[in-house]
C-alpha cells in the first residue's frame, strides 16, 4: 500500500545536557539531565534564540477532556525544563516549554500546531493527538520536526517531519501476537466493528503466524456499548475451546476496555485457566492498580521496559527533583516514558549540533543525516537516515520496531521475557 492514507487510530489510544564546562558529572547525573525544552524563539529555519541563548519546543497533549487525557506528558516536559536549565542548559543554551492542550479535538489540534509557529518553536516534542492530520499541515508548511509523538495514528510513521521514538500501536500488537503465539491457546480478539477497528486483527494475527499460532477469532463488539456481559461469555468459550491449551482474551475497546473488564471479571469465574492480555497504553500499572486482581497474569506488549527498571531511574530521579508531589505525572504512564525519551532524543541533537544555530532546519539535518542516539538502554538506538528506516510503505519513518513484553505478576507489571523483541520483519510483510 502506498501514498499518504488518511489518519487513523489503531486504538480508539542520560548524558546531561550540561554547558561545556560542566561535563564533569557522572553518568548517573549525566543520564538524569536529559531533559526537556520549550519555549519561545526564532522564525523556523533561522538561528533559535539568537539574542539570549533560548531554543524553544512545544509539547502538547488532550487535557481535561471526556475521553483521552495525557496531562502527564506537558507536565513532564516542564520538569525536564527545569531539570536542564538548573545544570546549565543543553550546551548552555536555555530551554523554554511551551505546552497546548489538543482537547481531543481536530481544531484545537490545528490551533496548537499553528502557535508552534507563531511562537518560533523549533520542534513538537514528546507529545498525543489522535489528530495528525490537523497538525501536520501547519507543521509541514513551516518545516517543524514533530520528534517522538506517542505512535497513535499513521500519519507520524508516513510524514517526512515526523521523528518516532517508538514502533506505535502497530508495532505493539503484532508483538502482542508473538508474545502469545507462544503462550496461549486459542485467541479471542474483542474490537470495535469499526474501520479503525479492522486494522486491528491484520495485524495481531501477523505476530500471531509468525510465531507458529493460528488465527485470532475477530469478535466485533459495538464501540458506545455500555455492558459487555455477553461479549464477555463468547470470547470466554472460545478461548477455552482447547482443552490441552490456556486461552487468551485481548480487549481492544479503547475508553471502553475497563467496562469490557467489569463485565469480564465477573464472567471468568467459570473459565479460571483463561487468560487476558493487552497492549501498554490500554493496560498499565495504575490501571491494574485500580482494577485488584482483574489483570493478575495478563500479558502485556510494551515499547521500553517495566517501569520498575533501573533505567528509569534518572526519569524518577528528574521526577522527584522537579515535581515531587504533581500527580499528573505517573513514572508508568507510558506517554509520560515517551515524553522522556523524546526530550533525550531534543537533547542529543541540540548537542549535536555544537556551536551552530540551533533551528527547525538544523535538527531536522541532523536528524536526516544518520545521528544516532542512544536513550540509556530504553530503546535500540534511534536513527532516522534513509537506510535505518524500516522498509515498508505502510510505516516509511518507522526506525524502531523493538517491543518488551511483560506480565501482570503479584499485582506488578514485570518483564516476561529479557530483552527487546523486534518486530520489524512481521510489519514489512504485513499488508493493511
Amino acid at each position: 500500500m502506498t501514498g499518504r492514507r488518511p489518519t487513523r487510530s489503531f486504538l480508539p489510544a542520560l548524558r546531561s545536557p550540561l554547558t561545556r564546562a560542566g561535563r564533569v558529572l557522572s553518568a548517573g547525573a549525566l543520564a538524569a539531565c536529559v531533559s526537556a525544552a520549550a519555549g519561545c524563539g526564532v522564525v523556523p529555519g533561522t538561528t533559535a534564540g539568537a539574542e539570549d541563548g533560548t531554543v524553544t519546543v512545544m509539547t502538547w497533549a488532550p487535557e481535561r477532556t471526556r475521553t483521552t487525557n495525557k496531562p502527564g506528558m506537558p507536565a513532564m516536559a516542564r520538569a525536564y525544563a527545569r531539570w536542564v536549565n538548573s545544570h546549565g542548559g543543553i550546551d548552555g543554551r536555555k530551554l523554554e516549554v511551551l505546552t497546548c492542550n489538543d482537547r481531543n479535538d481536530t481544531v484545537a489540534a490545528a490551533n496548537c500546531a499553528r502557535r508552534a509557529v507563531e511562537e518560533d518553536a523549533v520542534a513538537v516534542v514528546g507529545s498525543y493527538s489522535q489528530h495528525a492530520r490537523s497538525f501536520f499541515s501547519p507543521l509541514e508548511g513551516a518545516g517543524i520536526p514533530y520528534l517522538g509523538g506517542y505512535g497513535v495514528t499513521d500519519d507520524e510513521f508516513t510524514s517526512p517531519l515526523s521523528y518516532p521514538v517508538n514502533g506505535g500501536q502497530a508495532s505493539l500488537l503484532a508483538g502482542l501476537g508473538r508474545q502469545l503465539g507462544g503462550t496461549c491457546g486459542p485467541v479471542t480478539l474483542i474490537r470495535p466493528d469499526t474501520v479503525a477497528g479492522d486494522e486491528l486483527p491484520v495485524l495481531l494475527d501477523s505476530g500471531l503466524a509468525a510465531a507458529g499460532h493460528a488465527a485470532s477469532v475477530d469478535q466485533r463488539a459495538t464501540e458506545e456499548a455500555t455492558e459487555y456481559a455477553g461479549h464477555a461469555r463468547r470470547a470466554l468459550e472460545r478461548s477455552s475451546a482447547d482443552p490441552r491449551a490456556e486461552g487468551c482474551v485481548i480487549p481492544a475497546l479503547g475508553d471502553r476496555t475497563d467496562t469490557f473488564m467489569d463485565s469480564f471479571r465477573r464472567a471468568r469465574e467459570d473459565y479460571p485457566t483463561v487468560h487476558t492480555a493487552s497492549v501498554l497504553g490500554s493496560v498499565d500499572q495504575s490501571v491494574i492498580d485500580a482494577t485488584g486482581r482483574t489483570y493478575e497474569g495478563a500479558y502485556v506488549t510494551g515499547w521500553y521496559p517495566a517501569s520498575g527498571d533501573e533505567r528509569w531511574e534518572p526519569m524518577r530521579e528528574v521526577i522527584r527533583k522537579e515535581a515531587f508531589g504533581d500527580n499528573r505525572i505517573d513514572a508508568a504512564d507510558p506517554g509520560v516514558q515517551t515524553t522522556w525519551v523524546a526530550y533525550t532524543a531534543l537533547t542529543r541533537a541540540i548537542e549535536s549540533l555544537g556551536d551552530g544555530e540551533v533551528s527547525a532546519r538544523a535538527l531536522r539535518r541532523t536528524l536526516d543525516d544518520g545521528l544516532r542516539i542512544d536513550t540509556g538502554g530504553l530503546t535500540p538506538t534511534l536513527s532516522w537516515s534513509f537506510q535505518d528506516l524500516l522498509t515498508t510503505s505502510d510505516f516509511p519513518r518507522l526506525a524502531n520496531a523493538d517491543v518488551t513484553f511483560q506480565v501482570v505478576r503479584g499485582g506488578r507489571l514485570v518483564s516476561d521475557r529479557r530483552g527487546f523483541v523486534n518486530v520489524a520483519e512481521v510489519l514489512e510483510t504485513t499488508t493493511s
